[in-house]
């Protein structure tokens, strides 16, 4: 008999954890070798679709208001009946929510294999959240850290070594192939992007705080004046938006800054850019960053999380300090300034 393996994922919303759940779990049934199911926390989001399209039967919701409240019992106990009837062999979490709520409800119901995952470092979370999150790798039989400085820093916080494997981050190769015989122009004209202009574009929610967008604008002025025919592509959707139009305004780039929202042709998008930016002031092992390194693009990003590890400093791209954005700007300018040494780079970084 297969055996039943059950993902649970906080939304369908165009994030990193989110992404690379769905991917593992496509493939996961393409084999054959396993019954998956998946379960969220909130049930909106564009990637719905992409879930619906797998074909593997229902998607159970368990919304939750607090960790603290009577409707968190409810929703361990429907989550619990849901396992038990349908003889959940495996259930992996994927992101601090889901790692609290399905730990404690696959604890509960004694699912025999319980995984969770980090992919966060400092940055992110308050002093409560660690230790609720803590006591949920308690609970787990392996923790997946999907770096080396998220695993170093979960045996800091007490996790035995034993119980955490590390692996990198998959990359989906076909989404990041522009499709065959695009034109660049063609390329600008999906995005409604101006001809003329070099593109540097940064892929992140415009959610949390912690992407630090504000780094990015400040960088872009600084680019801006010094090389005239740039300009800047923010791909992302979230509730900052408007305070970040409004800074790019005060910064007097806001004709230059193009904010294009949800991107789901980031090969195209991509395809039309020279550089690729990560202005975080935390991670763990950034999507984004493979997404540019797959398209050939140079990479400059700031020093958080497992940037190192992805980036080989001078070759695939730069890494400046977080928050400067006096030095992002200036590898920028640099990398724009050279376009073959940036080609170089961009070969590299695909080659990894």
């Amino acid at each position: 008999m297969k055996p039943n393996v059950l993902f649970i994922i906080d939304s369908f919303e165009q994030g990193g954890s989110e992404r690379q759940a769905l991917q593992l779990l496509r493939q996961l049934h393409s084999s054959g070798e396993v019954r998956v199911h998946l379960a969220c926390l909130q049930d909106r989001g564009s990637l719905r679709a992409e879930a619906e399209d797998l074909g593997i039967g229902e998607i159970h919701e368990y919304p939750l208001t607090s960790f603290y409240d009577l409707n968190f019992a409810k929703q361990i106990r429907r989550f619990t009946s849901y396992v038990k009837e349908n003889e959940i062999d495996v259930v992996h979490t994927h992101c601090f929510y889901t790692n609290i709520f399905g730990m404690t409800g696959a604890y509960l119901a004694r699912v025999p294999a319980r995984i969770t995952s980090k992919g966060e470092t400092d940055g992110f979370r308050t002093p409560t959240q660690k230790r609720a999150e803590r006591t949920s790798f308690r609970l787990a039989h392996r923790v997946i850290a999907n770096c080396l400085v998220v695993q170093h820093q979960l045996i800091r916080e007490g996790l035995s070594p034993k119980r955490i494997i590390q692996h990198y981050n998959g990359l989906d190769l076909d989404r990041l192939k522009a499709a065959a015989g695009l034109s660049r122009d063609e390329a600008l004209k999906r995005f409604a992007l101006p001809q003329g202009r070099r593109f540097i574009t940064i892929v992140a929610n415009l959610r949390n705080p912690v992407k630090d967008h504000p780094m990015f604008l400040r960088a872009a002025a600084r680019v801006r004046a010094a090389v005239p025919d740039a300009a800047f592509v923010v791909a992302g959707e979230g509730e900052l938006m408007p305070s970040l139009r409004e800074l790019a305004a005060a910064l007097e780039i806001g004709d230059d800054v193009h904010f294009i929202g949800r991107c789901d042709d980031v090969a195209s998008l991509l395809f039309a850019s020279h550089v690729g930016v990560l202005s975080s002031k935390a991670e763990g092992f950034a999507n984004a960053i493979l997404e540019y390194m797959a398209a050939s693009l140079p990479v400059v990003a700031t020093d958080v999380g497992g940037v190192r590890e992805a980036i080989v400093e001078g070759k695939t791209g730069h890494i400046v300090p977080s928050g400067d954005d006096e030095a992002m700007a200036a590898r920028i300018i640099q990398v724009l300034k050279d376009d073959e040494n940036a080609r170089r780079m961009g070969v590299r970084g695909q080659a990894i």
